[in-house]
């Protein structure tokens, strides 16, 4: 719906007295309000309110139909010249699917080429909350993917369960020196690196699980220690084995003097 027009013409003016400016800008002075309009009359043109907060009001001897149109194209002119700024919003989750990134990505990337700021949010539910780095690698990746077309204008802010990010479109978008951009891909990477972290936290569990490994040194001490042992049970074996029979000797030279010392039976 137009705006109601509300400026007063002519007849509309119901003052007393206003301030006179002609047709060809000049100062005409204060003029009783008739003498103002009569004066319009001669001219054939109208008398225009121009500045109604003044005291008293000031008019213009003008066609007040150019008058509207040159207003209606200097404010077309204004509007055009003023850079309309849209702000676009692309949700993403914490532990988001690798297609569903790359969709996303896409819009993001539509966007941004056409030259539209991007509101980038992490939703996070329930525990995920406590992980806000998950958030932050999403972000910091699709950066970097979108790094030629997309800049920063908003680092990424935890507020409540959503993390936000603002992303504006570069100045060679702006310039026009981009009109066509293909997403950058770092997924083979990420998944590569991905599996490195899983093979090297796979490796500590199985080291964390095994008995620490005993020092050389300490192997060899144990050992020798064994040996000893060992010999000295058999040197006591071979021992017990010599008094044993060195004692068995010895009875049986008594018990042959015994017997020889006895007189015979009369």
């Amino acid at each position: 719906m137009p705006d109601r027009d509300t400026t007063r013409i002519n007849e509309k003016i119901r003052v007393a007295e206003v301030r006179v400016i002609d047709d060809e800008g000049g100062q005409v002075g204060i003029l009783k309000i008739d003498d103002a309009l009569k004066l319009a009359v001669e001219k054939g043109l109208d008398l225009v309110e121009v500045a109604p907060e003044a005291s008293p009001p000031v008019c213009r001897i003008l066609d007040y139909s150019k008058y509207k149109y040159e207003l209606a194209q200097k404010a077309k002119a204004a509007k055009k010249g003023q850079k309309q700024i849209t702000i676009r919003e692309i949700k993403f989750r914490p532990k988001i699917a690798e297609h569903d990134y790359a969709t996303k990505k896409g819009h993001v990337t539509r966007f941004l080429m056409h030259k539209d700021k991007v509101k980038v949010t992490i939703m996070f539910r329930g525990r995920e909350v406590t992980h806000p780095d998950l958030g932050r690698a999403i972000l910091a990746r699709l950066t970097r993917e979108l790094e030629p077309i997309g800049t920063v204008e908003q680092r990424p802010n935890l507020d409540g369960r959503n993390m936000t990010m603002v992303l504006g479109p570069s100045k060679e978008v702006i310039s026009g020196e981009i009109t066509e951009f293909e997403p950058l891909d770092f997924s083979a990477e990420i998944a590569a690196a991905q599996a490195e972290a899983d093979a090297e936290a796979f490796a500590r569990s199985i080291a964390a699980s095994a008995p620490p490994p005993r020092a050389q040194a300490e192997v060899e001490v144990a050992e020798a220690e064994l040996a000893e042992e060992i010999v000295a049970d058999e040197v006591a074996v071979e021992a017990d084995g010599e008094a044993a029979a060195e004692a068995a000797e010895e009875v049986v030279e008594v018990a042959a003097e015994t017997s020889g010392d006895t007189p015979d039976a009369a």
